[in-house]
């Protein structure tokens, strides 16, 4: 949450709104935004935490153990439409990477400006070589995306 504040202006810049949800309440999120989070953030959260009392949301998004009465910590990208372009749900020991989210985020936007005329490949970064999807890209994408400049 805390990495997810220090990046909000940058994800406002890109257009994306930032919710935040868990069965907590929201005197709970008060609590923790006040004693924990404004400490590592500096003004706190600055975007909405919402409560998912009873894990409704959750359940509808495949995140609610019934078991423990959780939400399992986890990010959903969702397009314009309403439509989940992606998501990513990890075990609470291992936290998510707001660097990986904000570059997914341009590069859906991008795939999205361009009606699908372009593809982002594996480890695609802003400025970086896309693909053109189409009958002369299949079976020829090794001569367009080498792994090793994935990674530059």
């Amino acid at each position: 949450m805390a990495a997810v504040a220090a990046k909000y202006d940058e994800l406002k810049e890109l257009g994306v709104e930032v919710l935040a949800m868990s069965v907590d309440s929201m005197f709970v999120h008060k609590m923790w935004n006040d004693n924990e989070l404004s400490k590592m953030v500096e003004g706190g959260i600055p975007f909405p935490m919402l409560s998912d009392g009873g894990g409704r949301v959750g359940t509808i998004y495949g995140v609610y153990d019934s078991e423990a009465g959780v939400d399992v910590r986890g990010r959903f990208i969702i397009d314009p439409d309403g439509v989940v372009q992606g998501y990513e749900v990890l075990s609470p020991p291992v936290g998510r990477n707001i660097e990986e989210t904000l570059r997914q985020i341009k590069a859906f936007q991008l795939v999205r400006e361009s009606k699908g005329t372009e593809a982002t490949p594996s480890g695609w970064k802003p400025g970086k070589p896309t693909l053109k999807p189409g009958k002369d890209l299949v079976g020829n994408v090794w001569k367009e995306w080498k792994v090793e400049k994935a990674f530059d």
